[in-house]
């Protein structure tokens, strides 16, 4: 029988981008979300009470003919696992791109 063992890396899916982060940013820091969807105002309400807990600063702006909304999000995050985090809940609402 031939035994194998995973690491850490295997189990979690998250765990490059997790690397990433930590190597690019100093925690805690100011972290820029930006997400486009369609124009659809509970989309945005859901964006914005995902980010409600957090100190933020939000910018949106309509496509022209518009279509679609992006968002800029400046938001102060303690560590990598907060950005994951909050980007899995925004992944949640439907025809959200994670830029």
């Amino acid at each position: 029988m031939v035994e194998t063992f995973e690491d850490d890396a295997t189990k979690d899916p998250y765990h490059s981008f997790r690397e990433k982060l930590n190597d690019a940013h100093d925690f805690p820091t100011d972290y820029l979300f930006k997400f486009i969807f369609p124009n659809d105002k509970a989309k945005l309400t859901e964006i914005y009470q995902i980010f409600d807990n957090t100190q933020n600063s939000i910018s949106t702006k309509e496509s022209k003919n518009g279509k679609y909304i992006s968002t800029s999000i400046q938001a102060f995050v303690l560590d990598a696992d907060q950005v994951i985090n909050l980007y899995k809940k925004v992944h949640k609402i439907e025809g959200v791109i994670m830029l």
